[in-house]
């Protein structure tokens, strides 16, 4: 008698061997599936990820001042300024022009924050994805 191999005497050996074979095969269908369905995850989330962050660098320019708009502002009172001859120099310098406060469209910031949220939430998946691969 084998110290690795267990007898039974009741005959229930082959069975036993053949539940541990069906269940290392089924095991192994299982393994596999989860690595072909980590693999199809990393690729969707790859692209969805990249997807997310062109349309996040285009939807942030919403959240900053309009250069355009600055620029716009300072060169119509320079051209105030230069247009009217009866302003003297020393009230010139003495109410400097100041830009008007901006604040970004409610909608901007729901729509980037909704984009920041997606693209953290894709990289988590890929994260985990990556996670599961290396199990």
């Amino acid at each position: 008698m084998s110290r690795h191999q267990p007898t039974f005497g009741d005959g229930s050996e082959t069975i036993f061997n053949m539940y541990v074979k069906m269940s290392q095969e089924e095991d192994d269908k299982m393994a596999n599936r989860w690595q072909k369905d980590a693999d199809g995850i990393l690729i969707f989330t790859g692209l969805f990820s990249v997807a997310v962050a062109v349309l996040l660098t285009v939807s942030t320019q919403d959240l900053r001042p309009n250069s355009q708009a600055t620029s716009e502002f300072y060169l119509a009172n320079i051209y105030q300024l230069l247009a009217d001859p009866n302003i003297s120099r020393v009230s010139i310098l003495a109410t400097p022009a100041t830009l008007p406060p901006f604040s970004p469209p409610k909608f901007a910031i729901w729509v980037n924050s909704l984009w920041f949220l997606s693209l953290l939430i894709s990289l988590t998946c890929a994260f985990l994805a990556t996670m599961l691969q290396q199990w």
